[in-house]
């Protein structure tokens, strides 16, 4: 048993041994820390909601898609990075891995100080641009301000993370992560119940929390010396090796841009229905965050496993891999599924007392159920995609099913829905839309997945083994 438990705290090595209980070894950790990382804005939005108020929720909640846009640049970077490692150490190319290690230090702070820089100054732009309630959009720039200025220390911990998890280590991202989410819980009461801040409160706790576990991260690189080894040299650019890295993360980023401007607009409509309508849909996001994590968690552990046996040329394990990934996240989607429909009102009534709100908010949740079945799917199978080194594909269909797709579906609903009591649409056009991409996306990853472009990426005598 002491055994068992000790080597979750070792380094993942996914080219050997049953895929099954390498999959579960790996994602367990890294599905716990998910859980930690979503704490920070939802424990954010229940402080703010329980003890400001519902236009202080609906504040917070409207900074997110802005927040989501400004930081692609380093998701993209901890994406192209994560690929790269999970492939280098499967190969055992330690001073490859050195070298991207480096190069993924001074990308990160770089890519913080623009972002901080950017985020600031045009904080107040950006929520006009939203035109929401005067006093929602004072509070959102107050706290889009603040989070801005603690931007480094949220790339850190996303890019260090990804490397370390590329490299089999998921449980220390973890453990840093339970740690600053703690830490987070304390100050967003020191200040906000004590010290009285409001919402600015918040933000301060929120940074300086994502600070503390990005600064573990960083530390946790420089100790694994039978892993990497971080020196000077490590610091000297291999242009061909950042290169590959913007190559692999740039369509990552990309994506994750389309799906923040999309919500900016889809934020938009939401707004027009009113405070409530705004309040509701906070609160649903904010679950939606939670029962999505397992689907993230798994398409992280697949791609991770598919770079790994890549790097050591062992592509015969990656269809076994796929398979139980998937049974893994089919299960877990379908008990989420069912505990939303069960306890979808409860889990409102966690951010807000307004009768109202709960009722939307609940309503809403019955909406999306059944899409988080249909998005495990989509998740395992570009996950797979991405570990091959194929990060295109899945960003195409993001522009399709959410630019072309969602966001014109949302405003023809809306517009279909009109009625006295809501005379800019129904609140069901925002969250029909979101179910029908999610099923859409489920059936065009299919599609290509099943297509094998994908494959391209992989020498060819790898390709028949898959």
């Amino acid at each position: 048993m002491a055994r068992s438990l000790s080597s979750l705290f070792e380094v993942q090595d996914m080219t050997s041994g049953t895929p099954m209980s390498g999959l579960i070894r790996f994602s367990l950790p890294l599905l716990i820390g998910n859980f930690a990382q979503q704490l920070y804005n939802t424990v954010d939005s229940m402080i703010v909601g329980k003890y400001i108020g519902d236009t202080a929720l609906a504040a917070v909640g409207t900074s997110g898609p802005i927040l989501n846009l400004m930081i692609v640049l380093f998701l993209g970077i901890a994406t192209g990075a994560g690929i790269l490692s999970a492939q280098f150490f499967g190969a055992k190319e330690k001073d490859r891995l050195s070298q991207l290690c480096g190069s993924a230090i001074i990308m990160t702070f770089l890519s913080g100080l623009i972002m901080s820089f950017i985020g600031y100054f045009t904080a107040s732009f950006m929520i006009s641009l939203m035109a929401p309630p005067e006093q929602v959009g004072i509070g959102a720039v107050t706290y889009l301000q603040i989070i801005f200025l603690g931007m480094i220390g949220s790339a850190a911990y996303n890019i260090f993370s990804g490397i370390l998890r590329g490299m089999g280590d998921s449980v220390h991202p973890l453990i840093y992560l339970v740690i600053a989410s703690l830490l987070n819980i304390v100050l967003d009461l020191f200040f906000v119940r004590n010290l009285a801040l409001g919402i600015a409160g918040v933000a301060w706790a929120t940074i300086i929390a994502q600070a503390v576990s990005g600064a573990l991260c960083l530390i946790r690189m420089f100790r694994m010396k039978d892993v990497v080894v971080i020196d000077a040299h490590s610091f000297v650019p291999d242009m061909r090796l950042v290169g590959k890295l913007v190559s692999l993360g740039l369509p990552a980023g990309i994506t994750s841009a389309i799906f923040s401007l999309s919500s900016i607009i889809v934020q938009n409509l939401t707004n027009s229905m009113g405070e409530m309508m705004i309040a509701a849909n906070v609160a649903v996001m904010k679950v939606d965050g939670f029962v999505m994590l397992p689907n993230f968690t798994f398409g992280t552990a697949i791609t991770t496993y598919v770079g790994q046996n890549i790097g050591a040329g062992k592509t015969e394990r990656i269809r076994p891999g796929t398979r139980d990934m998937m049974k893994l996240a089919l299960i877990c989607a379908g008990a989420l599924v069912t505990s939303i429909l069960l306890f979808g009102r409860g889990l409102i009534s966690m951010f807000t007392d307004t009768e109202s709100v709960i009722m939307l908010g609940a309503r809403g949740l019955r909406w999306l159920a059944f899409g988080y079945l249909t998005f495990a799917v989509s998740q395992v199978l570009q996950g797979v995609m991405r570990g091959a080194g194929e990060t295109v594909i899945p960003m195409w269909i993001s522009v399709f099913t959410t630019v072309i797709l969602r966001m014109p579906l949302a405003y023809v609903l809306a517009a279909m829905t009109r009625s006295d009591l809501w005379p800019t649409g129904h609140p069901d056009a925002i969250f029909s839309s979101l179910l029908i991409s999610w099923t859409v996306t489920m059936m065009l990853s299919i599609f290509f997945y099943r297509k094998g472009n994908w494959k391209k990426h992989l020498p060819e005598s790898m390709r028949e083994a898959i």
